[in-house]
């Protein structure tokens, strides 16, 4: 397993960078060291998170927007204030309806996103 060491320990919104991901959709990776993630990801009003499964045990907070959001075989609209947990190789993926911003936690950390 590729080790990536950790991130620094003040994490300064005007300091990271953002990374376009799809239409519509930005991250800023936040936190991290090889056991856990913390990612930002901006959504614009039509922005889409593709049906996916991962390996890693997810939990996000929905800071703002509503969002359409797809885990399994069951879909449900989540709205600021609201929270989400996604088992390892669980399909998933979500709709914004109105734009937001999610604060995804991933364990463990998502590899894939720091070879960007």
């Amino acid at each position: 397993m590729k080790t990536f060491g950790a991130s620094k320990e003040f994490l300064l919104n005007e300091e990271l960078e953002w990374e376009t991901v799809a239409e519509g959709v930005e991250r800023q990776i936040m936190g991290y060291d090889d056991r856990i993630m913390l990612v930002k990801v901006n959504f614009e009003e039509g922005g889409i998170g593709q049906m996916h499964q991962h390996q890693h045990s997810q939990v996000t907070y929905v800071v703002s927007g509503s969002f359409e959001l797809t885990i399994g075989e069951e879909t449900r609209t989540v709205k600021g204030g609201d929270a989400f947990y996604i088992p390892p190789h669980v399909m998933h993926g979500a709709i914004c309806k109105e734009a937001g911003t999610l604060i995804d936690v991933f364990s463990p950390i998502r590899e894939d996103f720091m070879e960007g």
